[in-house]
């Protein structure tokens, strides 16, 4: 069979995209080769294919063990023999499994750059007939990269025992620097480098400084109301958001990691059904998504990168047609990203310190541990010790990235509940139940949506709060569910923490915290950049991000919010201007009056507001009105 029968037979496409196809004849003609393909490029395509149609198994390397369950899952739903070696499976099983691959004609095994390090298992994928190797997520290999993971650099160690055998490497975002390290970590010979352009021209690029969100976010919503998605910063903030737009009249629902499989699913269902309009979002949500008639990516919190911007935002328009990537942000949001992201930050010490604790909390001694596996709850870590929940949860993920430890990602709290009864009623409850009064009190203080939706809470910050045991709160909530007050789901779903070595604890930690400091200042500098293109108002957008991946556009888009500004009359904006400086002269005021005393269009006003805050005319107060500068 050809590639274009192949993609014909399991995929049900008539053609493939560019560069695919030249892809596909690389890897066929053995060349190791490094395919640079933007969100939606169809990257698995390039060596699933070639894989097809050469005797043998393809190994494929990749970190995310979701993305690899979810190829694994779609390959067998093709009738295409393919398994997944995920990290919390016993010895005996992972044995049986790679007995399976060497006796039973499977066409692919996906694990993870850890298992590598294992020497058994190398020794048993050395004994398989490899036809292919492909590393996905490939920029994790650099130390420039913005995930680097030193795992990938072991794999390498294959091209000893595979020589003839070819590297496919893949990545939706890597600078030239990346690149080239890329190729040389992963010691490939002659690689052939495809890379197709990171300029998505149907997909506009806007950033608006503005003081209410919201109100921009509606008019943009009404303004196109197909499919689209609003990126948060965190869980909280989705409830909130969903809960704002619902007030609005708009249908949306929300997504983050939090969520159990089921409640994923569901949540994607809906949306991606079309039965509801707004996904809002973490950037837990994106993996596998593939909807082409999204019209319209808003942030409404800034990214920490412009990698995982870049492949947000190019999750509208896949179909084509002219879509939006709206960026949205306030003064206070630069200030407020920054402190956060600062204070986020871990040092070596603070990383030795949580390493030490943890192992001292499962109560592993010096030179032990390794292979062993734990039920882990991170909120109760956090609570014991005084640690805060985000910082800590950096650290893990660091330690794991190292290779140190596994942390399985899908944690959430025990206890997921919802109100089911009215707030009157609720409140009238709790005056007949004084008892359970403070936990009631705390539940609705901690927990904003709780009425609209099924809300995960952490029963031990609850209990700390109202200084109550926990085993009585969990009491108390089954009581209430038996009243009739609440839903209830128990869950039994803590992260699943292994240790991949024994406890070393300075040497671990001195070990591995070079990276550490290198990866700072990479997150430091990326910051930067993403402030740079918020504030940068002389240059086209679609320029800027293009330049940031390497590539030199001379002409402007013409359809970003620096190109379209360029395009209104001077005169009608220097009228908005004019306007806006002499009522400000008189009182401080919101972009609402300002547009009703002026009487000109949001987007005229938005113009003047902006041109104004960029020459310093004036500024915006913490209570989101503006005023003159002195």
């Amino acid at each position: 069979m050809t590639p274009i029968q192949i993609l014909q037979k399991y995929w049900k496409h008539d053609f493939f995209k560019t560069p695919q196809e030249e892809i596909i004849t690389a890897v066929l003609n053995k060349q190791d080769t490094l395919a640079l393909l933007p969100t939606g490029g169809g990257k698995s395509v390039c060596f699933q294919i070639p894989a097809l149609l050469t005797e043998g198994i393809c190994l494929v390397i990749s970190p995310l063990t979701a993305l690899m369950k979810d190829q694994v899952t779609q390959l067998q739903n093709k009738g295409i023999k393919a398994l997944v070696l995920t990290g919390g499976i016993s010895t005996t099983e992972t044995s049986d499994l790679l007995d399976n691959c060497e006796h039973g004609n499977y066409k692919f095994l996906y694990l993870s750059p850890e298992r590598l390090q294992n020497e058994w298992v190398l020794e048993r994928i050395k004994n398989l007939k490899i036809n292919l190797i492909a590393i996905d997520e490939a920029h994790c290999v650099s130390q420039w990269g913005h995930d680097f993971r030193p795992a990938y650099l072991k794999i390498s160690v294959l091209k000893t025992y595979f020589i003839k055998t070819p590297f496919i490497a893949l990545t939706a975002t890597a600078t030239q620097r990346v690149q080239e390290d890329i190729i040389a970590q992963l010691q490939m010979q002659n690689c052939t480098l495809f890379t197709k352009s990171f300029e998505r021209k149907n997909l506009a690029y806007m950033v608006y400084k503005v003081e209410n969100k919201m109100q921009l976010v509606e008019q943009i919503l009404r303004k196109n109301p197909q499919p689209s998605i609003i990126y948060v910063r965190n869980r909280k903030s989705c409830l909130e958001t969903v809960k704002q737009l619902t007030a609005l009249g708009f249908s949306a629902t929300f997504y983050h990691g939090g969520l159990s499989v089921k409640d994923k699913n569901k949540q994607m269902e809906l949306w991606m059904d079309e039965k509801l309009q707004v996904m809002v979002a973490t950037n837990a949500f994106g993996m596998g998504i593939d909807k082409p008639n999204v019209k319209t990516v808003i942030h409404i919190n800034l990214p920490e990168n412009l990698e995982n911007y870049y492949q947000e935002a190019g999750r509208a328009g896949r179909n084509g047609e002219k879509a939006f990537a709206v960026m949205l942000t306030n003064a206070t949001d630069l200030q407020l990203v920054n402190n956060q992201f600062l204070n986020n930050l871990i040092d070596a010490n603070f990383l030795l310190l949580i390493y030490k604790k943890l192992n001292n909390y499962f109560q592993i001694a010096l030179n032990e541990g390794a292979d062993e596996t734990f039920a882990f709850n991170i909120n109760q870590f956090c609570l014991k010790y005084d640690f805060y929940v985000l910082k800590v949860y950096n650290a893990l993920q660091f330690l794991d990235r190292q290779g140190v430890l596994k942390l399985s990602q899908e944690f959430s709290e025990k206890n997921t509940l919802q109100f089911i009864i009215s707030s009157k009623e609720v409140l009238r409850y709790s005056s007949l139940n004084p008892k359970k009064e403070a936990l009631i009190l705390q539940i609705l203080r901690t927990y904003p949506g709780i009425y609209e939706n099924q809300t995960a809470i952490n029963s031990a910050l609850l209990a700390k709060k109202i200084e109550i045991p926990e085993n009585q709160i969990i009491a108390d909530l089954h009581q209430m569910q038996g009243d009739g007050i609440i839903d209830l789901w128990s869950k039994n779903n803590d992260a699943m923490l292994t240790f991949n070595e024994n406890r070393d604890d300075e040497r671990t930690i001195n070990r591995i915290s070079r990276h550490l400091k290198s990866q700072n200042n990479i997150k430091k500098s990326q910051l930067q950049y993403v402030f740079d293109y918020v504030n940068d108002e002389k240059t086209c957008k679609n320029k800027l991000l293009l330049a940031y991946f390497g590539e030199t556009k001379t002409e402007n888009c013409g359809t970003c919010s620096y190109c379209l500004s360029l395009n209104k009359k001077p005169e009608k904006i220097n009228y908005v201007t004019e306007k806006i400086t002499n009522l400000l002269k008189n009182e401080p005021l919101s972009s609402r009056a300002l547009q009703m005393l002026i009487k000109c269009s949001k987007d005229d006003l938005i113009s003047g507001l902006q041109l104004l805050l960029n020459d310093e005319t004036i500024f915006i107060n913490p209570n989101n009105t503006y005023t003159l500068k002195k």
